[in-house]
């Protein structure tokens, strides 16, 4: 048995448990066989039960150990766009620099960006990641399944709106949709379970309208029927409230509109959210919605969601990076 799943034990180390006694061991032991952790304890007690000396035993001298970090928001298509988009405002950003970027790529170019991508998250702690849409899933896919990485992979789908690239305003939303429910059914729990595929809108307006009202309340359907989670971007600048009020036909914006086609949801994650006032922020914790915060991105570009004011009244609220042009870097840190 011991020849065959040999046992590993990481000794001597600060060992972060995150139970749910958030129990921290100083000296403490880990003992891994077979890709999967067995035991975790002091490093007197372990190193007490286990002691064959097939064992092979690694002194970490007093390093931490912690679980991987989960970074909610990335762009993996992105990330060889790094610098392209640097200190200009959203709207340029998106129409001039990042569309015109990605509108071009190929699933092979998606596949080497997603790859490189992955390094730095894996540099950086990172062992699972929400991709928050791109053109070519299969690309991001097949770079996953040879990181070893856990990711929730999405597409981002635009079936309406001024501005967009040709070859994306051609699309139908009935070939939005039908484009997101094929990925789910060939890639989801692939790589061993570790590929999830999410349903993905790039937002309610992406500033100009670009999602049409159809496809956004469609979505909430095909989930249920899918049980997929849902992903968005949500209120990233000041004009997505505005746009919403003058064609939607709501008073306070983007976050009153999606309660109103019954969007908001408790398997929506929802990126930035940055422009909600205190009844929306209320409004997501009643749904159950998720939020993902990007402080460096927050910071260069969009400002700051209300993370107080959302944990005070219960939204789950996690870290992400955003893509590489909107930080730089991968690192879920501000610094």
């Amino acid at each position: 048995m011991e020849a065959t799943n040999p046992i590993l034990i990481l000794n001597n180390a600060i060992i972060v448990t995150m139970d749910s006694h958030n129990c921290v061991f100083v000296d403490g032991a880990i003992v891994i066989q077979h890709n999967s952790i067995i035991a975790i304890g002091k490093s007197i007690d372990i190193l007490t039960q286990f002691t064959s000396i097939s064992h092979r035993i690694v002194d970490l001298r007093g390093q931490i150990l912690l679980p991987g970090l989960i970074n909610t928001h990335v762009h993996t298509s992105q990330q060889l766009a790094r610098g392209i988009a640097d200190d200009v405002d959203l709207l340029t950003w998106l129409h001039d620099r990042i569309w015109p970027y990605e509108s071009n790529m190929t699933e092979e170019d998606s596949f080497i960006s997603t790859l490189l991508c992955g390094i730095e998250l894996i540099h950086s702690g990172v062992t699972c990641f929400a991709e928050a849409g791109g053109q070519h899933v299969s690309g991001m896919a097949s770079a996953v399944e040879v990181l070893g990485l856990r990711a929730c992979l999405a597409e981002s789908i635009m079936d309406y709106g001024e501005g967009l690239p040709a070859s994306w305003a051609a699309r139908t939303t009935e070939e939005c949709i039908k484009s997101q429910k094929d990925l789910f059914m060939k890639h989801h729990n692939t790589a061993d379970g570790r590929i999830k595929v999410w349903l993905g809108i790039s937002s309610a307006t992406s500033e100009i309208s670009e999602i049409s009202p159809t496809v956004t309340s469609r979505f909430v359907n095909s989930a249920d029927v899918l049980m997929s989670q849902l992903f968005q971007h949500i209120v990233e600048i000041p004009y997505e409230n505005q746009l919403i009020v003058e064609t939607r036909g709501v008073d306070n914006g983007t976050v009153t509109y999606l309660e109103k086609i019954k969007f908001l949801q408790n398997n929506l994650l929802a990126a930035h959210t940055v422009w909600v006032n205190e009844k929306e922020v209320d409004c997501l914790a009643k749904a159950g919605v998720k939020v993902s915060h990007c402080p460096a991105a927050a910071m260069r570009m969009l400002g700051f969601a209300p993370i107080k004011e959302m944990l005070s009244a219960g939204v789950c609220v996690s870290l992400g990076t955003d893509g590489a042009p909107s930080n730089n870097r991968m690192s879920i840190g501000i610094y």
